[in-house]
């Protein structure tokens, strides 16, 4: 066993709170190694669910009576939770979407078709999740615009140099995932905003993998549009993160048209309301909404950089454990990662492996991850993934291996 867990966490303590850990997957512990998909909900913010709906359900923001007023505060104090969580100037520029992919896709259709023209050109890195690729194509084929792709190295990190070579005048957009969905791979997206800030470009980053793992200020990245999701911060599924500066927000057309996103409305003219609420057309996602305050409480009661040590240490132990066994390729090796642990069995479909390790208990994802061209590139039909979040044990890990050499000698036979 390895002696690198963080001495700050309690992790068995921890690991009490998530009711879902303790039971039993074909006769066997669970083993849940599927964070990088969603990861699993504390009681507070599976009471927060349960409070809103059989204490104070109401409709918000219009509404003077008293239900109604305390819905409407617990959901705008989620807003002023997000604010403080990813360090922007105002409480206004958090808007509320159902995940990272409506977030980028509202970027998409409403600055991207207002600031786009043909021959513009938007680029984005080999290793993006599909929906950081096909809102793009979609606008490119709407507009005449082109679409460029930064080249990756075998161990999955953008080759900077060629990154630089794609940047000009003709460069609208750099839109880049923080942290890789499908290698770990974080990004230096705070040199990547330079660099197309200094050309003239504005640059969404894809903060899905990233917000609960890395340290997150939007203001000292400079960053223009920043999104994530609640699901992948022990949080509800159906609630994301939209952060847009101001100006950009306010210069942007709406949406979707509906109740809230309006400030007056006739028949022969509509005007709209102000940010946020000019991007939340109709009744939103109020209880999980809610329910997301309680997950960043959840997080900032232990610390970032407390859980992210654990969640590192996990990483190496793991690394070195998985990397040992004979027949096993790791795939991303890139020097700065998130915890997640991406690989191949010889011999073995990624999907049987997935299945032989469910039949022990253990959870992981296998495929292609939502990143095809990525698999293209690295001559792969998908991986096995495992993915660590706080709760996870270096025993697990150990789980883990066991089963892995169990399939490797079976797969040798």
């Amino acid at each position: 066993m390895s002696t690198l867990s963080a001495p700050t966490l309690d992790i068995t303590a921890i690991r009490q709170q998530f009711p879902i850990l303790h039971q039993q997957i074909n006769g066997k512990p669970l083993v849940y190694f599927d964070n990088a998909a969603t990861n699993q909900k504390p009681e507070s913010v599976i009471n927060a669910l349960n409070g809103y709906y059989s204490g104070y359900n109401a409709n918000i923001h219009r509404g003077i009576h008293a239900l109604a007023e305390k819905a409407t505060a617990a959901f705008e104090d989620t807003r002023k939770a997000v604010q403080q969580f990813i360090g922007s100037r105002e409480v206004e520029e958090v808007i509320f979407t159902k995940g990272t992919t409506e977030g980028i896709n509202l970027v998409a259709a409403t600055w991207g078709r207002m600031s786009l023209q043909a021959g513009d050109e938007i680029i984005i890195s080999t290793m993006e999740h599909h929906s950081n690729i096909v809102p793009w194509q979609l606008l490119c084929e709407e507009k005449g615009a082109v679409l460029r792709v930064i080249p990756i190295s075998e161990s999955g990190e953008i080759i900077w140099e060629e990154f630089e070579k794609l940047l000009s005048a003709k460069t609208k957009l750099v839109s880049i995932v923080h942290a890789s969905n499908a290698l770990g791979t974080i990004n230096p997206v705070q040199k990547v905003i330079k660099a197309a800030h200094a050309v003239g470009a504005k640059v969404l980053v894809d903060g899905a993998q990233a917000s609960a793992h890395l340290a997150l200020d939007v203001q000292t990245l400079d960053v223009d549009f920043y999104v994530f999701s609640a699901h992948k911060l022990y949080g509800p599924t159906g609630v994301g993160i939209l952060y847009g500066k101001r100006a950009l927000l306010e210069a942007m057309p709406p949406y979707q048209g509906g109740g809230e996103m309006i400030a007056e409305v006739s028949f022969e003219k509509t005007t709209y309301n102000v940010i946020p609420y000019k991007f939340e057309a109709g009744t939103p996602n109020i209880a999980d909404v809610v329910a997301l305050k309680a997950a960043i409480d959840f997080v900032n009661q232990y610390g970032k950089s407390a859980i992210a040590a654990h969640e590192d240490a996990l990483l190496q132990y793991a690394t070195e454990k998985v990397g040992a066994i004979e027949g096993i390729r790791l795939v991303g090796t890139a020097a700065h990662k998130v915890s997640v642990l991406s690989f191949v069995l010889e011999g073995m479909h990624p999907f049987d492996v997935g299945m032989m390790l469910d039949a022990k208990g253990i959870a992981v994802r296998t495929g292609h991850h939502c990143t095809q061209p990525l698999m293209k590139r690295l001559g792969l039909e998908g991986t096995i993934r495992a993915s660590f979040a706080i709760y996870n044990t270096f025993e697990e890990i150990d789980t883990l291996v066991s089963a892995l050499k169990d399939l490797a000698a079976k797969r040798k036979k």
